[in-house]
């Protein structure tokens, strides 16, 4: 019985701390880091008003991002996964046509005109949010983060961190096919439009 006993002994602690490890990876989530949940999942993009960058005398406002989906993406010149990202977005927007809505975040707008003017402009256009606001209303950890939305404006995916084919093809691609619009749909219909019957 002694022997016994000063094994469980000997194998307590280990044994105490694994539950509390295990407690701990599981309440917490310390899963992938790049899965957040987000209470704004399912609820409409927050309302807001704010200057273009390439016009900042023309204000925006929700009303903007109704009517197709669209990819919302927050995005940097200070940030240097924004910049790996960025050549994605772009090939993302040119092969699949998805409108990107760009929201430049807590930077100067003549630097992120000139990164655009520098790298190139995937967005259909760019929100200003020097002061955060937006972001704070849409939980914004840091940049990149992307917000998918639906044709009403609802947010049905966010992305802390960057976009890439990976994500485009496990987390974007099927959600947008999910509300019918595939690979690919809406350059094709746009192609078909301008054809005539056969």
């Amino acid at each position: 019985m002694a022997p016994l006993l000063n094994r469980v002994r000997t194998f307590l602690p280990l044994l105490i701390f694994l539950v509390i490890a295990l407690l701990g990876y599981v309440g917490f989530g310390l899963g992938d880091r790049k899965v957040l949940p987000s209470p704004l999942v399912g609820k409409a993009f927050p309302e807001f008003s704010a200057a273009r960058l390439d016009d900042e005398s023309e204000r925006v406002d929700r009303a903007a991002l109704v009517g197709r989906p669209l990819l919302v993406n927050v995005w940097a010149t200070w940030c240097l996964t924004c910049k790996a990202e960025h050549e994605f977005l772009e090939t993302l927007q040119a092969r699949e046509g998805l409108e990107i809505v760009g929201i430049v975040y807590k930077d100067d707008p003549e630097l992120a005109r000139q990164w655009l003017a520098l790298y190139g402009d995937p967005y259909s256009f760019n929100l200003q949010d020097r002061d955060g606001r937006i972001g704070v209303e849409l939980g914004v950890y840091g940049a990149p983060e992307s917000f998918l939305l639906d044709a009403e404006g609802n947010i049905v995916y966010k992305r802390v961190g960057e976009v890439n084919e990976r994500i485009w093809e496990n987390e974007l691609a099927p959600r947008l096919a999910a509300m019918g619009r595939g690979h690919g749909q809406e350059r094709e219909q746009e192609r078909g439009q301008g054809q005539p019957d056969a």
